[in-house]
């Protein structure tokens, strides 16, 4: 998988940034310090000032790529979902069994990264990280409809949709699959946010090897999609 996925660009709508940050190196470097800097302090105390720090830059340098930090956030966000279909493509691809199909959809969908191997300019791992605790809020605000006119969150639907998809052929009477889908991802985000800081609020195991969080909605899904 790590050679595939280090073989494809992801895209990312155009409308999120002034300049591609894929074009150069300090793009590059845009993006990868903004994954550790939001990583370490969170998206409130983020700032261009710190991330020029961070990155060994200006300021100004930073404003010929992106706007405000919410656009570099959504950036981060849509990337992600452009690297998770990726990896759905290559975990559903050739297999005709549909349930297992399925099954390493919402595999993908609810692991938790450990490794940071496929891109050289993005800590997948950190990214995550950010995406668990910060995404929200990139798209719960009074800018979301106006960037949903501009096709900002195609990659995300097209992540949604695929699995939906799949729950289809399996259970085409089934009602809810984009309900379904989107609930296993948002749910599966805040509950390991609840892990890494309210844990009272979930059911983490105390062993490394068993992911509860990943269980309980591989279960959900698997279960809600039954024929009656």
């Amino acid at each position: 998988m790590q050679q595939f996925l280090s073989n494809i660009q992801i895209k990312v709508n155009d409308y999120l940034f002034l300049k591609d940050p894929e074009s150069s190196d300090l793009g590059k470097r845009i993006i990868s310090g903004s994954i550790d800097l939001m990583f370490e302090i969170g998206f409130e105390a983020f700032t261009f000032k710190k991330l020029a720090i961070e990155i060994k830059s200006t300021e100004a340098s930073i404003y010929r790529y992106f706007e405000n930090k919410n656009k570099i956030l959504l950036y981060l966000t849509i990337w992600f979902w452009g690297w998770t279909e990726s990896k759905l493509i290559l975990a559903t691809t050739n297999i005709e069994d549909k349930e297992l199909q399925l099954k390493n959809a919402f595999t993908i969908l609810t692991e938790d990264t450990q490794v940071d191997s496929d891109f050289k300019n993005i800590n997948e791992r950190k990214l995550q990280k950010v995406v668990y605790d910060e995404s929200a809020k990139a798209y719960i605000n009074k800018l979301v409809d106006d960037e949903n006119k501009h096709g900002v969150f195609s990659n995300y639907k097209s992540v949604v949709n695929r699995v939906s998809a799949i729950i289809l052929e399996i259970n085409p009477e089934y009602p809810y699959p984009q309900m379904l889908v989107s609930t296993v991802i948002e749910g599966t985000h805040l509950q390991r946010f609840f892990g890494n800081h309210l844990p009272s609020l979930t059911n983490l195991s105390t062993k490394k090897e068993v992911d509860n969080i990943q269980d309980f909605f591989l279960n959900l899904a698997l279960n809600a999609i039954k024929p009656k």
